[in-house]
């Protein structure tokens, strides 16, 4: 009577737990197909739109050239992936309630602030591009200018990145060890040059590399005189047949140079 009983519970717990498998394996079917589809069409409608070119015009371009993917076809990851997630979700929901329902909704949930993030990450860089070649060009000539740019578009791009995890929710729990670890390293710094060790080393440097810069400067400044007097001397009216004159004597004297005396 016991055994006949648990083969009927068995049969009746596999019974309704067929459909559900059934309807489980429809939605992850469909659910992929569509996505791929969405997935190939955005990275089809991206590339035709031009956003490879516009990115890579905008400074952003060359940290894809060496990815496997090109920006649109990493958007259209993107959404693939996306998708795939949402019919899990929806798969699994076949089944109701249940711990990985759940963990799936909460990785939806975190996705529009992940895109935001990588949206601030973009920017950023971009920005960080042009501040590079912008100091670049400005201190072009001096021998710490594209150190200087470099330390710039760091800089810059350091910020993004802070606030993009600050986005996503995790700024709390990566950026604040990190900047115990800059301060303590400050700090330990500052105990040894208080010490009197570092004084001394860091004056001589600091003079060295002032003295540079001041040459570099100066440098810099005479050439630019040098070139606007050119400029200006160049422009007089008198300037031209001054050196009109001055090139037809000096044929007028070749031609005369190789005659010889009776």
């Amino acid at each position: 009577m016991d055994m006949g009983q648990g083969l009927t519970s068995a049969w009746e717990a596999f019974a309704s737990f067929v459909p559900l498998l059934i309807g489980f394996l429809v939605v992850l079917a469909l659910g992929w197909l569509i996505s791929w589809l969405v997935g190939k069409a955005v990275s089809k409608g991206l590339h035709g739109v031009g956003l490879d070119r516009a990115l890579h015009r905008g400074g952003v371009g060359e940290y894809f050239e060496r990815s496997r993917w090109g920006a649109s076809e990493l958007c259209g990851k993107i959404i693939y992936y996306v998708g795939l997630l949402f019919t899990f979700s929806f798969a699994f929901n076949v089944f109701g309630p249940n711990p990985v329902s759940t963990l799936l909704n909460q990785v939806i949930a975190w996705i529009p602030q992940g895109i935001v993030a990588l949206v601030i990450v973009v920017v950023t860089a971009m920005i960080a591009k042009a501040v590079r070649n912008v100091v670049s060009g400005a201190l072009g000539g001096l021998s710490y200018g594209r150190i200087l740019a470099n330390v710039a578009a760091v800089f810059v791009l350091a910020l993004g990145v802070i606030a993009a995890l600050n986005q996503a929710g995790v700024a709390e729990a990566v950026t604040v060890p990190v900047l115990v670890a800059v301060l303590a390293t400050l700090g330990g710094i500052l105990v040894v040059g208080a010490g009197g060790g570092l004084i001394r080393p860091m004056q001589e440097r600091w003079a060295r590399w002032l003295d540079v810069a001041e040459r570099e400067t100066s440098r810099m400044n005479e050439d630019s005189s040098y070139q606007a007097g050119k400029e200006a001397a160049m422009s007089r009216p008198g300037a031209e047949r001054t050196g009109t004159e001055e090139s037809r004597e000096g044929a007028s004297a070749s031609g005369r140079g190789p005659e010889s005396t009776p």
